[in-house]
Formats: C-alpha cells, sequence, structure tokens
C-alpha cells in the first residue's frame, strides 16, 4: 500500500516555510547568524552587536528584531532555524527557550510542556 502524501500547498497555521523566496529575503540575518559560528564572531558581536549588524548590512527593521530576541519575527524576515540557534546560543537563549518566546511562554511554563524536564 503506498502511503498518503500530504498536499504540497497545504500550509500549518502560524508557520513559515523556509522556501528559496524566503532564503533571499533572510540572506543577511542568515549571513549574520551563521558567521557566529566562528569564536572571534561570537565575541565581536557581544562586544559591539550594532557594529557586528552593522558589517552585515541588516536593515533597521532586521536589527530590531536582533534587538529584541524577536526569533519568531527573525523566522519570518527570513531566518533559517538552523542559522537563528547560533544567534539564539551567543544571546543567551538556548532551543528551548526561544521556543518559549516564540510561543509567548515563560521558560517555565515551555519546560512543563516537554517530556525531558532536564533540557535546555
Amino acid at each position: 500500500m503506498t502511503p498518503t502524501q500530504l498536499d504540497p500547498a497545504a500550509r500549518i497555521h502560524g508557520s513559515e516555510v523556509f522556501d528559496l523566496a524566503q532564503s533571499w529575503r533572510g540572506f543577511r540575518i542568515n549571513k549574520m547568524c551563521n558567521a557566529l559560528s566562528q569564536a572571534a564572531n561570537r565575541d565581536a558581536f557581544k562586544r559591539d552587536e550594532e557594529a557586528f549588524m552593522d558589517a552585515f548590512r541588516l536593515a533597521p527593521g532586521e536589527k530590531q528584531l536582533v534587538r529584541d530576541r524577536d526569533f519568531q519575527g527573525l523566522l519570518a524576515a527570513g531566518g533559517n532555524i538552523y542559522f537563528l540557534i547560533k544567534l539564539g546560543v551567543v544571546t543567551g537563549n538556548g532551543l528551548y527557550a526561544m521556543g518559549a518566546r516564540m510561543r509567548g511562554e515563560t521558560y517555565e511554563q515551555f519546560l512543563a510542556t516537554r517530556n525531558d524536564r532536564g533540557a535546555t
């Protein structure tokens, strides 16, 4: 029996599909976040976020999303979750803290919904 394939045009309400258009929209954000893979860049970001964002020519709205740690907004602006995790970690927001912020919950509220209570 062949499994039923989901309709590729179907969208999950409230989710962002990372496609080519999103990739181009978020190019500056993703390039900056990916640079945080290197220790020297993480140090530079921590020293002067504004200068670091300027070096990647982030638009004013993109900069505000970074300042606000608005991960949902960064996703909507074309950010790739795998790159945004780098920003999250550098700013003290691990994956679960990012998830909590994206759901509008406190870290503790979000953690209560997880099966592994010791995760961060």
